[in-house]
């Protein structure tokens, strides 16, 4: 067996590659000293080298039992105390470097910074506020941007918030930087810099201040109907998307709402808010309140004026002729299902479900022939199903023939068809509208020549009789209610209705879960069940299961002044 070369000693004991190997590949006389340590040391060049180079694993080297070479580091004077030390491009220990150079020298330690008492915001030079909890993450990145030109000169690595008493107007952060020193040495170092808050109100708190009713924007909404139901449930829908945070006051009118805003493109945005939620147009207005002709600026007062469709929830309306046949000649009598953007119409005797968005309601703006106040109570004697069940647009229908009669008046038995044969059996109450007795003068309604209307249309199931055992009992869950002005000049029968018509509400939102779906409902801790419930109280009523009210719901001080909560 030959002498091995130098090439394969290297590459048997997988200490080089093959192309460090080359570089000794011409040198007959080189000598290799393995050691288990992880070195291989060469010697073979004319002059005096050692190529030191480390194994691939103690695996290896264990297995070929090589020699063990000491490893150390190799260590220095500083040049200013002599201990020993790593040496470094200064040549001078951690201590030393520090005394000599001072890297946050002309950096700022104390800010003053300008905040805003009443909507807790801070001004970002020139004339931005922004909204900040204290220690937030907002807060931290607006500190180190008031320090933006002096962290040009260093690096920054770090950044916290010292702990302060929320009194005290001061706000400490502690910043840790980088800096290159003397000949290429980097030297890390950490300080403080302190930020004096001084109260500045922003501009529009000092207007509010100055005068609560001086607005720039108002948000005039309307819906020309007979009853608050549509208000009751937009009420609902503004609390959960928050979408009139930015409103300086709110006040209740007649047939709407007025809300009003510090800032004009607050008030485009809720009214875009308005246009997703439900059918409305609205069309706006300035005033020239001011001008100043040395810098020609204007001041206006902007006014939007919001309408939103008529049609509600369980309306029945006649369709008008183009409408009923661009629609696949649909109806002509059908109920209002739903109100979103869009309004779903059903007709009851068919089951044919249609949409209109806004655009085609407003094209030809219809009104109901018959509203919520004027649905009549019935008594169902008997019922015999005629279709198999079917599900529209979610919800489930059965169409039936049935026997009715006004609760009022037992002298005349109707005969009628509905779409309510899956929850309506003989012994129940229902809601419909009487054709028979009614005087309607609707102008779509005598287009149609030798139209026959039905004796009654049947709406809903009526629970009314069941919840007289129950009436006075508090619910088990409450809703929330926006901080809004009340005009109390128009007496106590005015707050008697708008009571009446809030418990309809609460009403409708126990017996329909599609209705309350997009509304946050919170429980009532003041709710103690009874401990003598009867059966037959709580048999076929329809409530809300706990599952989808919020718990733990924590009220500030001043929201329980305010009264923010009805049952």
């Amino acid at each position: 067996m030959g002498r091995l070369s130098i090439k394969e000693k290297l590459l048997k004991w997988g200490v080089a590659t093959s192309a460090v190997c080359m570089l000794c590949e011409d040198e007959e006389e080189s000598q290799v000293i393995s050691s288990p340590n992880g070195f291989a040391i060469l010697s073979s060049f004319p002059f005096p080298l050692l190529f030191i180079l480390q194994i691939g694993g103690d695996k290896g080297a264990m297995a070929s039992n090589m020699f063990v070479v000491p490893q150390t580091r190799g260590t220095v004077l500083c040049c200013k105390c002599g201990i020993s030390m790593a040496p470094n491009p200064a040549n001078m220990c951690v201590t030393c470097l520090r005394s000599e150079v001072d890297i946050t020298e002309g950096l700022r330690k104390h800010v003053t910074i300008m905040h805003c008492p009443e909507c807790d915001s801070y001004l970002q030079p020139p004339r931005t506020w922004i909204k900040a909890q204290l220690e937030s993450k907002e807060l931290l990145t607006f500190c180190v941007k008031r320090l933006e030109t002096d962290l040009k000169k260093v690096r920054l690595v770090n950044a916290e918030f010292i702990w302060t008493e929320p009194h005290s107007k001061r706000l400490k952060v502690k910043l840790k930087v980088q800096k290159e020193v003397l000949n290429g040495a980097i030297l890390e170092q950490s300080y403080v810099v302190e930020y004096v808050q001084q109260d500045h109100m922003c501009e529009s708190c000092t207007r509010i201040q100055a005068n609560p009713d001086q607005w720039v924007a108002s948000v005039q909404l309307r819906q020309r109907v007979t009853h608050r139901r549509t208000f009751f449930y937009l009420e609902q829908l503004i609390l959960k998307h928050d979408a009139a945070a930015h409103a300086i006051k709110i006040k209740q009118m007649d047939q709407g709402i007025d809300f009003f805003f510090a800032n004009r493109s607050h008030a485009v945005k809720f009214v875009e808010f308005l246009g997703k939620v439900s059918p409305t147009k609205s069309r706006h207005d300035k005033q020239l309140v001011s001008h100043d002709p040395k810098n020609n600026s204007y001041n206006y007062k902007y006014t939007f004026s919001v309408e939103i469709s008529p049609i509600c929830r369980e309306d029945l309306i006649c369709l008008p002729p183009r409408v009923a046949t661009s629609l696949g000649n649909l109806g002509p009598l059908v109920i209002c299902t739903k109100v979103t953007n869009n309004i779903a119409l059903l007709d009851p005797i068919t089951l044919r479900q249609c949409f209109l968005d806004t655009e085609q309601y407003w094209r030809h703006s219809f009104k109901s022939l018959l509203g919520s106040r004027q649905l009549v109570e019935y008594d169902v004697f008997n019922i015999e199903v005629v279709s198999p069940e079917y599900n529209v647009g979610g919800s489930k229908y059965v169409i039936a023939d049935a026997e009715v009669a006004r609760v009022s008046d037992y002298g005349k038995l109707f005969y009628i068809r509905t779409h309510l044969g899956h929850i309506l059996k003989p012994g129940d109450r229902a809601l419909g509208y009487d054709l028979y007795g009614a005087n309607s003068n609707d102008i779509e309604l005598d287009k149609y020549k030798g139209l026959v209307l039905p004796e009654a249309i049947l709406i809903k199931k009526s629970y009314e009789e069941k919840r007289q055992k129950k009436r006075g009992k508090p619910r088990p869950w409450k809703l929330k209610s926006l901080d809004m002005e009340v005009d109390e000049s128009r007496g106590r029968a005015n707050e008697q209705k708008m009571d009446s018509e809030y418990e309809e509400f609460l009403r409708d939102l126990e017996e329909n879960p599609e209705l309350r779906f997009n509304l946050s409902l919170y429980r009532n801790k003041d709710y103690q069940p009874s401990e003598m419930v009867s059966v037959s109280d709580g048999d076929d009523l329809p409530s809300v299961p706990l599952e989808e009210l919020l718990a733990d719901l924590e009220l500030s001080e001043q929201e329980d002044g305010e009264d923010s909560m009805r049952e």
